[in-house]
């Protein structure tokens, strides 16, 4: 037996005590409606109803944020269903023993009934109507209204926090964690207030029902009292009145309690502080306001009539209190300075959160240039054309590029920003806030009376201008962008243009559990069974320098898995077998129609360039004189290409393709090198317009 009880005792202490408290309460408020409650018995849940309102008020005024109290709407409906229960019993210990005498329905009301209103059941009944007036009319209706309107305002700032934190969090202030938390927290006030609007029905409700109680009460007991009991009319009255009153008032006043506990929690002001440092702080931080009313306060204590001696001795205090604050306002006053003041002498070392990483994109701005961020001006915010910026580069090259951070640059010019890869400028301009580049493609235009600059992504003549000045500039032919997208533009061509400084191991294992959703079999057949997650970073990297998208990343894949055994992880050969894989991408990418106009190499020069790279002893560097002479022959053919208006396109020997880009893409970025073996299945559309020869 005692076994069996030790072993309930232990699964007894698995289970929070905190879980059971709720429908424990439910239960006891439900048998107090129903079953006969013993005048002890009222007693004691009397007391615990007095000392629940007073620790609900006390938390309330503690509370320093409001989401550090969100039970209270619940907690409220408890407490009124608690105090209602407790009027049911009570009433129905009244009618049943009340002839007895006022001391029938417990100590607790007789106390109240007759120590606190002198037993006067007139004054009983006056005192309780005033502090129903004052908890329904003043207390609950204004605590009511300021819910109601907060849960409006609240719901109403919703999106715009929200778009506060995405903005934050894309500037990189906050991270992902932090963001959840403050959606989360967002969320809740939103709930909160809500709630307790509907909550303070419940409390006015309790009021009314205190009115009517009392009357039941009082008419009920004349009638038992009387007919039933065979008491005196004016006895009756007496004893039924009390112990009435002593019930109304015993259920009133933890109301009351409750009831401003509400308002205090409606109408405060989010700071560090709570309500009575708030008040303190702020009622006597300034020694001259209360110098003022101690001068206008000693005015009326020198008025024949008035009570002198008390308000001479009221102004006496505000004098001291105004000297004491004139001199010594940190040693009064800590409240307010609290937040101000840092305390030096709980400086923390350094840690690791002091350190510094480099962003993967980072985007610094001038002073002028911030509002382009914080205002919410929806497509022609800043934000919202980066973030149009990212969907368009996944899209297009079949990764996402990392998240972009803005932050403020006080050391750029106002009107300057930069484009910052993993800390390093890659493009920077100057834009005008609240202005129109009109750009001139062509450099044919007549010119605009503004001054002139330069569009700084592609680097066309251009000009700042403003707003009315739109349409004239459009009619002469010019191309109108906004301020924020200059920036967006720049960047989106930076983005292009880097995808193989951005794509690294983390980007790599992302793409691979994206990939690994649509195509499973073929991500758990090539990494790590054939190939290391090393190897296919470096296969795809190779081919986002080429520019070569990503996107048939099912025909990647498949490539790798066939050829990796035979190259053993030679990821210059793996990817150059899979850019012939995407041969029809690439050239669709690269020619806008079915004519093939490309820079060639003469025979002479081709056949000098394989016996170079083939030799044991060559590590793909080529001569200084063949060198110079080839890059000063093959600037020639790209001019002739852009005068003639064809792709900058260099078609050499498969052999050869590997080498070459490894050389000539760190001095010609906009050049493509195909092989022979990317365009076999077009060799008869293809037209060598220019040629490097030797």
């Amino acid at each position: 037996m005692t076994s069996v009880l030790s072993n309930i005792l232990k699964q007894l202490k698995l289970i929070q005590w905190q879980i059971l408290s709720g429908p424990l309460l439910i239960l006891i408020i439900l048998s107090m409606m129903v079953l006969p409650l013993a005048p002890f018995i009222l007693d004691i849940f009397f007391t615990f109803n007095i000392a629940l309102s007073i620790v609900i008020l006390l938390v309330s005024m503690f509370t320093i944020h409001t989401l550090e109290f969100t039970a209270f709407p619940i907690i409220l409906l408890f407490s009124t269903l608690l105090r209602l229960a407790l009027n049911i019993a009570s009433t129905r210990i009244i009618l049943l023993y009340g002839h007895i005498g006022s001391h029938s329905a417990g100590n607790v009301i007789q106390a109240f009934g007759h120590f606190l209103v002198g037993g006067n059941f007139a004054i009983g009944i006056i005192v309780f109507i005033i502090l129903v007036i004052i908890n329904f009319m003043v207390i609950t209706k204004g605590a009511g209204r300021i819910a109601e309107v907060g849960a409006r305002f609240i719901l109403d700032g919703m999106p715009g926090k929200q778009m506060a934190i995405d903005a934050d969090l894309n500037a990189g202030l906050i991270r992902e964690e932090q963001a959840k938390k403050r959606r989360l927290e967002i969320t809740q006030e939103a709930d909160f207030y809500g709630s307790m609007d509907g909550a303070s029905k419940f409390v006015r409700g309790d009021a009314i029902a205190g009115i009517l109680i009392m009357g039941i009460n009082i008419v009920g007991g004349l009638i038992v009292g009387v007919l039933q009991h065979g008491m005196l009319f004016t006895k009756a009255v007496e004893v039924y009145t009390i112990l009435t009153i002593g019930d109304g008032l015993v259920a009133q006043i933890p109301a009351l309690v409750i009831s401003t506990a509400s308002g205090v929690i409606v109408t405060r002001v989010s700071t560090d502080q709570n309500v009575s440092e708030q008040m303190i702080s702020q009622l006597f931080y300034n020694p001259k306001v209360v110098l003022l009313s101690g001068v206008v306060l000693g005015i009326f204590g020198l008025v024949p009539g008035m009570p002198n001696i008390i308000f001479l001795f009221f102004t006496s205090l505000l004098f001291l209190l105004s000297w004491l604050l004139y001199n010594n306002p940190d040693k009064f006053i800590l409240l307010s300075s609290k937040t101000s003041k840092p305390e030096f002498s709980n400086t923390q070392d350094a840690t690791w959160n002091d350190v510094q990483l480099e962003d993967s994109i980072g985007i610094e701005l001038g002073s002028k240039l911030v509002p382009m961020v914080k205002e919410n001006e929806g497509e022609d915010n800043l934000l919202y054309k980066i973030r149009n910026v990212r969907k368009q580069c996944a899209k297009e090259i079949g990764f996402l590029p990392p998240l972009i951070h803005i932050r403020n640059n006080i050391y750029l010019f106002h009107d300057s920003y930069r484009i910052l890869i993993k800390g390093i400028e890659i493009g920077k301009g100057i834009v005008k806030c609240n202005q129109f580049l009109a750009i001139d493609p062509e450099n044919k235009l007549d010119s605009l009376s503004t001054q002139e600059t330069t569009d700084p992504t592609f680097n066309f003549r251009a000009f700042w201008i403003e707003k009315h000045l739109v349409n004239q500039a459009r009619l002469k032919g010019y191309n109108i962008v906004k301020d924020s997208t200059v920036i967006s533009t720049h960047l989106n061509k930076i983005i292009l243009d880097n995808t193989s400084k951005l794509f690294g191991r983390q980007e790599a294992q992302q793409l691979l559990d994206y990939v690994g959703r649509y195509f499973p079999k073929l991500v758990e057949d090539l990494i790590p069974n054939i190939i290391s997650l090393t190897t296919f970073h470096k296969v795809i990297k190779n081919l986002l320098a080429e520019h070569v998208p990503i996107r048939d990343m099912q025909t990647i894949l498949e490539t790798l898995i066939i050829n990796s055994a035979s190259y053993q992880n030679n990821e210059s050969m793996l990817t150059s077998v899979v850019r012939i894989a995407l041969q029809k991408l690439i050239v669709q990418k690269v020619f806008k129609n079915n004519e093939f106009k490309v820079i060639g190499l003469g025979i002479k020069l081709e056949n000098i360039l394989l016996q170079t790279f083939q030799s044991e002893h060559n590590n793909g560097i080529l001569e200084p004189k063949l060198y110079n002479y080839f890059l000063k022959e093959l600037k020639k053919a790209i001019d002739n290409q852009i005068l003639l208006n064809n792709p900058i396109v260099l078609l050499v020997n498969h052999k050869l393709r590997m080498h070459l880009s490894q050389i000539l893409l760190k001095i010609f970025p906009n050049l493509i090198i195909l092989s022979n073996l990317e365009l076999e299945e077009n060799h008869e559309k293809i037209y060598f317009t220019s040629t490097v020869a030797s």
